[in-house]
């Protein structure tokens, strides 16, 4: 594992696992939590190790959370960051919060060549509790910030113009899979509903939640091979 410092703040790192000779695209895990600090890359972790025992490589990304540095556009630029820190072509997986960033960075970053969101927060305005998170991220309502809400906000960013993949399941008690459902709808991106699933199944390793997602990249990153 390659630890990779890419600012001066303690949470700008990020872990590069699986050997350099690999060639396939690099599958970025970005952790979730709601953007906020007590959450860590330490949640990625095992799903890095499982992807890189299923052939690719697998950075790990720390990025600036509320409270610690963070909020937008600090939370936003920081993934970015991470990304120009290694080389190739790259899919984005990212469960939550994460999955708000995984799609956002697929509109932002030119090297991200497909994203998986695993029930991600995907629409700002369209549930009252993720709106009132949003506000958290972003410093205030649609009404008092609304170029941060332009820039943040993964259905502001469409069209966006790479696969992308949402798996959400159907028991999910943290993000309704109403996220997901109308962001599939909007952009025309693959979604995938996995019955008796709730939110933490997907980035448990063991499960048929978790096996859906990696399979998702896994795909996506073979199509980006040179």
């Amino acid at each position: 594992m390659q630890r990779i410092v890419y600012g001066d703040h303690p949470s700008q790192f990020a872990e590069l696992t699986g050997p350099p000779q690999n060639r396939s695209a690099v599958v970025v895990v970005i952790h979730g939590g709601f953007w906020h600090e007590r959450y860590g890359l330490e949640l990625g972790r095992p799903l890095a190790l499982d992807l890189v025992a299923h052939g690719v490589r697998a950075l790990t990304i720390e990025y600036r959370r509320i409270s610690a540095g963070g909020g937008w556009p600090e939370t936003g630029e920081d993934v970015l960051a991470a990304l120009d820190a290694v080389a190739g072509p790259l899919v984005t997986l990212g469960h939550s919060a994460g999955g708000h960033l995984a799609v956002w960075a697929a509109a932002r970053h030119p090297r991200v060549v497909g994203a998986v969101s695993q029930a991600g927060v995907l629409d700002f305005r369209g549930d009252p509790q993720i709106t009132k998170r949003a506000a958290e991220l972003l410093g205030g309502t649609p009404e008092e910030v609304p170029d941060k809400y332009a820039d943040a906000d993964p259905t502001a960013c469409l069209p966006i113009d790479k696969p992308m993949v949402l798996v959400h399941g159907e028991n999910d008690e943290d993000v309704p899979i109403s996220q997901s459902e109308a962001f599939a709808t909007a952009s025309g991106a693959e979604l995938i509903t996995l019955r008796n699933t709730t939110h933490m199944d997907l980035i448990t390793p063991g499960t048929k939640a978790w096996q859906t997602c990696r399979d998702a990249a896994l795909r996506l990153a073979a199509e980006a091979r040179p």
